[in-house]
């Protein structure tokens, strides 16, 4: 599907999808359990593939609306019937990789062209010297992986500079393992944030974690457990960061965008909101309402390390196409690494629009004070975070930007042009 966006203005009340990172461990984490409910989860394509894991372990999924009853298998992973496809979820891939080596038998693991180039190498290390089998088909660490062969615990090196989904794999398998997992990093912990999820949201099921002077540890023997057997999902803001970003650039003059379900949490993107003020924007949080407002402003250029907010680079790349001056983007090498390589992706794309960029291994700079957008058709390369960051810089350019594949903003925010819409905004699917 393709949408056309037109130069719009917003404003009005809006509310941030569930959070994605919390849903995919929150799933998972009842699938450990006995029996559980996760409330307020996002329903999308990617965490469907993580329901569908569950139930491939021997779980029971049953979905009413945004809440989800399972029935867990305990701990122990049965063996699948059939491969598990995690389609184009890279957390799920990982996060059922670790859980697969518990098995007592084999899975296959696979996903669609995208998820099977990713890098899943150092996790399979990590399983295998923990004495389960972990191997790639093409022998390339990338997808099909076939897994199992009862995983145990013990103490396991890993590099911190990949994925730190790798970590957080880990750590939800290694509770219900006999010994236990100690996992010292190799390299520098990247995407950090995202293991301090991980270590929230096992605390809310009863799991217990220890950082290390070397990585993290978790006990062995331990029982997922929410308390009164339910778990609610914050909002997200990687989501949050598109919606503030429309308010910022975009906004109605005298008027804002209140964007509702923003309660503070572990989230890493959370930063967005200092992003945004450090370009001027005038951002007000309520953190006890759980209430973000924004208002419309000339934008300037800032600098930004996203070693700990990789999916925040989409959305500063159009912030910066739009402010006045230089945006910087820092430490993102490992942002070439997810549905596609986003540094890449972000620079040809704004370039179609005719924002003046400048693109280096690890660094990526806008020049906004030499760009004026203009509309143009653009590819959001099969990702979600692309295309919604190319609908912000549509906002803004001068005449239409037609989208391509913009059907894939259901990974994360499957009712993302909807809110748009009823903020203001000229959207149209072709």
């Amino acid at each position: 599907m393709d949408v056309t966006i037109s130069p719009s203005r917003v404003q009005g009340i809006t509310r941030a999808p569930p959070s994605k990172s919390y849903t995919h461990r929150a799933i998972l984490a009842a699938g450990y359990s006995d029996s559980a409910t996760v409330t307020n989860a996002l329903v999308s394509a990617d965490t469907k593939a993580t329901m569908r894991a569950v139930s491939a372990f021997g779980g029971t999924v049953e979905r009413d609306g945004q809440t989800i009853d399972v029935e867990g298998f305990d701990g122990r992973p049965d063996t699948p019937d059939n491969v598990i496809d995690c389609a184009n979820s890279g957390t799920t891939m990982r996060l059922v990789t670790a859980c697969a080596g518990l098995g007592e038998n084999l899975t296959v693991l696979t996903g669609d062209d995208s998820l099977r180039s990713r890098p899943q190498a150092p996790l399979l290390e990590a399983v295998f010297d923990l004495d389960g089998r972990a191997e790639s088909t093409r022998r390339n660490g990338q997808a099909p992986l076939v897994v199992g062969d009862g995983m145990a615990g013990g103490t396991v090196e890993i590099p911190g500079d990949v994925s730190s989904q790798y970590i957080s794999a880990l750590l939800m398998a290694g509770a219900v393992t006999e010994e236990g997992i100690d996992i010292e990093l190799t390299t520098e912990l990247k995407s950090a944030p995202y293991v301090e999820i991980t270590l929230e949201l096992l605390a809310e099921y009863g799991i217990e974690t220890t950082m290390t002077d070397t990585g993290f540890s978790v006990s062995g023997s331990q029982s997922y457990r929410p308390a009164g057997g339910e778990y609610d999902v914050p909002g997200d803001f990687s989501s949050i960061s598109y919606l503030l970003a429309a308010g910022a650039a975009a906004g109605e003059e005298g008027g804002s965008v209140v964007i509702e379900g923003a309660r503070p949490s572990a989230q890493g993107d959370t930063a967005i909101v200092d992003i945004i003020r450090d370009m001027g924007a005038d951002v007000e949080w309520d953190e006890d309402a759980g209430e973000l407002t924004v208002s419309v402003a000339d934008l300037s250029g800032t600098t930004v390390d996203v070693g700990d907010t990789p999916d925040l680079l989409p959305t500063i790349a159009a912030l910066g196409a739009i402010a006045d001056g230089d945006t910087v983007i820092e430490n993102c090498e490992h942002v070439r690494f997810k549905e596609t390589d986003r540094v890449t992706a972000m620079a040809e794309e704004l370039a179609k629009m005719d924002a003046h960029v400048t693109e280096e291994r690890g660094r990526l700079t806008i020049h906004g004070g030499q760009t004026d957008l203009v509309g143009a058709d653009v590819d959001g390369r099969g990702d979600h975070r692309i295309v919604m960051a190319l609908t912000i810089a549509g906002l803004v350019a001068e005449g239409e930007t037609t989208i391509a594949g913009s059907e894939h903003v259901d990974v994360s925010f499957p009712n993302f042009f909807e809110s748009m819409a009823a903020l203001g905004a000229d959207v149209t699917e072709n």
